[in-house]
């Protein structure tokens, strides 16, 4: 528990961090930030399909972007103590009382639904919410309010209606 007893950081300080990295990304060398298209150059290391072929695919950037998001991840977890693996889901588990089974079958359709979502939007909820709503692109636009409104419906089908 290295750092366990620190404040944490504003909130506006991450949002700070997350706005110059899109701008020097832009500046720099014209790239979008992205983690659905970091997925699909990771992919593309393993797979010889065409449509992991495509030229955006090739310079491998992101890559170092997703080994920082591994990264992060850890040092968290080792900064703030002993980590273990649990089947606990919180709200999820007090309202429905599901199985290890039904757990997994609920998180896999989960991202299953989000995947098709994100394949169906051109992109991630990072990519069009960061940086397609920072460059006022139209589908971004449309494609954030489609999350948000996919996400409230769900929550309120999931506490109002499925499990009161």
């Amino acid at each position: 528990m290295l750092l366990h007893d620190l404040e944490p950081w504003h909130f506006a300080i991450a949002g700070a961090g997350i706005a110059a990295i899109t701008l020097t990304l832009q500046a720099v060398g014209n790239r979008a930030l992205g983690v659905s298209t970091g997925l699909e150059e990771f992919c593309s290391l393993a797979s010889k399909a065409p449509y992991f072929a495509r030229p955006e695919l090739r310079s491998h950037w992101r890559l170092v972007m997703f080994a920082g998001l591994v990264c992060g991840g850890v040092l968290s977890s080792i900064t703030s103590g002993p980590w273990q693996p649990t089947w606990n889901a919180g709200m999820l588990d007090t309202r429905l009382h599901l199985d290890h089974a039904s757990k997994i079958a609920w998180f896999f359709a989960g991202g299953l639904l989000t995947g098709v979502g994100t394949r169906m939007a051109g992109g991630c909820t990072s990519g069009h919410g960061i940086y397609g709503m920072a460059r006022m692109q139209p589908g971004s636009l449309v494609s954030v309010l489609a999350f948000m409104a996919s996400g409230i419906l769900t929550a309120n089908l999931l506490w109002r209606v499925i499990a009161p």
